[in-house]
């Protein structure tokens, strides 16, 4: 008799975990990054009231008889399917599409999540909304990133500048007339930069002086500058046979080195002379002036690229993502998070997008994976075990009060 309330006991308990699993899963429904349980039972041990007989000459076999002791909860398992993606238009909010964790770490723990609601602290590092730092690589002064280093905090420098670089080769191309009249002239202009990053006003002139030739000539601010060759010439097909550079010098603006750079009409978009409408104009210059960083943005490979003042571009840091070979074997650290254990297997760190890991959708959050309609099914089942196994325990109450009157 007692085995049944005992049973009953096991049930009211294993349907109070499912409870508590679905009261859980429910309340972090707009966690973002949350990932949902389920609950699995399994039988307890079984009383043996008769074993198994053997067949013989004399008599057939016997089947056990045996008595369930009740059920017990056998695995609180996570559930890791994507959640639904939520825009958010904040640059550094991610979201993993696909497998794979953030890397966070806080006073030396290191933790795994798909909460991407990251933001930059004031002193630039890459955090989560407790301040845990997010993990990843940074990148060499020269934009490269080596990830087969082992990760670190993601600090950018938010005071980072680029040093002016002064003009070296100022490219020129298209297409000068062929019709044009003896003493006729094109112009073009483009800003360049001196050594201290200020832009100085470059025009080139190409004046026509005869079949196939044109006189060069080259201002800065109006000021006449030196050429190394002041004649241009061309083939009867219409390409340059004069060389393809020519130095421009002889001008010192203020407080700046002299300047010293070439105009180039053959390396990039050669300049020709054919018949038509002219299309000859300098086109692009690698100067810069001093530039400060003014913006970040995240790519799917998990790149932080820094926007510059100047118009460069820069990468400065990649963000790193890990996989599991068992992510159910993870331990729940709290605030979404979960640890390592013996039995989910190291964590295999990579860039997103290498090695089975997802890519990072920027400005997008990842939101929970819990499904209504389940979880109140799964309600719905818990709150009947549960009556079901209390009256399994009411039932042999009243069984034993039976027994004990039986005798008034």
């Amino acid at each position: 008799m007692m085995r049944s309330m005992f049973a009953g006991i096991s049930g009211l308990r294993s349907h109070q975990t499912l409870m508590d699993v679905v009261g859980n899963n429910i309340a972090n429904v707009n966690t973002a990054g949350f990932k949902a349980s389920t609950v699995t039972f399994e039988e307890t041990l079984s009383q043996t009231i008769q074993g198994v007989g053997a067949a013989s000459d004399a008599r057939g076999g016997s089947n056990p008889i045996q008595i369930g002791l009740g059920t017990r909860v056998s695995a609180i398992t996570p559930i890791f399917t994507q959640g639904a993606s939520q825009v958010t238009g904040r640059s550094t909010d991610l979201a993993i599409q696909g497998d794979g964790f953030f890397i966070v770490e806080q006073e030396g723990n290191r933790a795994y999540t798909r909460a991407g609601n990251f933001t930059l602290d004031s002193q630039g590092n890459l955090v989560a909304s407790d301040g845990a730092f997010v993990m990843g690589w940074l990148a060499e002064l020269d934009g490269t990133v080596d990830i087969n280093r082992p990760v670190e905090k993601i600090q950018l420098p938010v005071s980072q500048v680029i040093d002016p670089i002064p003009t070296s080769v100022v490219n020129i191309g298209g297409d000068v007339p062929a019709d044009a009249a003896v003493g006729e002239s094109q112009t073009t202009t483009l800003t360049i930069f001196d050594s201290i990053g200020n832009t100085q006003e470059l025009a080139v002139t190409f004046t026509k002086t005869g079949d196939n030739t044109w006189d060069l000539s080259a201002t800065v601010n109006g000021v006449a500058a030196t050429l190394s060759s002041t004649t241009v010439t061309f083939n009867s097909d219409g390409s340059l046979s004069s060389a393809g550079q020519v130095t421009v010098s002889g001008i010192t603006p203020p407080g700046a080195d002299p300047l010293n750079f070439d105009l180039d009409f053959a390396t990039s978009s050669p300049l020709v002379q054919f018949g038509g409408a002219p299309s000859m104009a300098a086109f692009s210059q690698d100067g810069n002036a001093i530039g400060f960083l003014r913006d970040i943005q995240i790519g799917s490979d998990g790149s932080i690229v820094g926007l510059f003042s100047n118009g460069w571009t820069k990468t400065l840091a990649v963000v790193g993502t890990a996989t599991f070979t068992n992510p159910a074997g993870l331990v729940r650290a709290g605030n979404t998070r979960f640890e390592e254990s013996v039995n989910s297997g190291p964590a295999l760190v990579g860039n997103p997008g290498g090695g089975g890991r997802g890519l990072l959708a920027s400005g997008t959050l990842e939101m929970s994976n819990v499904d209504l309609a389940t979880e109140f099914t799964n309600m719905i089942i818990a709150q009947r075990g549960f009556q079901a196994n209390s009256r399994v325990i009411t039932a042999s109450d009243e069984i034993l009060a039976d027994l004990v009157n039986m005798k008034r």
